[in-house]
């Protein structure tokens, strides 16, 4: 999870091919097909706020609202400074890779609300992607052990 630029999409990828398990990217849905249907997967949208987060762990048919530890719906937040996200997406758009306008970056962080007691892992963005698959897949393998490879 994370604002638009921070590389939320092309982790989640990575994290999906190395657990052998699908990807969805949530700008490609904005209906309750987002959810999937009992399968594991690795999702890759904003996910700003806390609403929007419980909509995702609903996903998990054990979890009771509140209880964040035992939901098997895991958050990974990437996070980097305003500057390096407005230049990442500047980039993207003078590609044609993006709809999202550098100017609506800053709104995004001004959005993101995250709760410590949710327990999402916060990842500095600037590292390599498969950095961040590698450590996302060692702290979660216990819970992962069922998908990966």
């Amino acid at each position: 999870m994370g604002v638009s630029g921070c590389g939320k999409s092309t982790v989640a990828a990575m994290l999906a091919e190395a657990l052998g398990c699908g990807f969805v990217e949530a700008d490609d849905y904005h209906s309750q097909t987002n959810k999937g249907r009992g399968e594991d997967v690795a999702v890759s949208c904003s996910a700003l706020r806390l609403g929007y987060r419980e909509v995702l762990r609903e996903g998990d048919r054990n979890y009771k609202p509140g209880s964040y530890g035992s939901c098997r719906v895991k958050f990974v937040c990437l996070e980097a400074s305003a500057e390096v996200i407005a230049e990442r997406v500047e980039r993207r758009a003078a590609e044609g890779d993006h709809f999202m306008p550098a100017s609506l970056v800053r709104s995004q962080l001004d959005l993101l609300e995250i709760d410590a007691a949710e327990g999402i892992t916060v990842v500095d963005a600037t590292v390599p992607a498969h950095a961040i698959v590698e450590a996302t897949i060692t702290q979660f393998r216990e819970e992962l052990a069922s998908t990966a490879r």
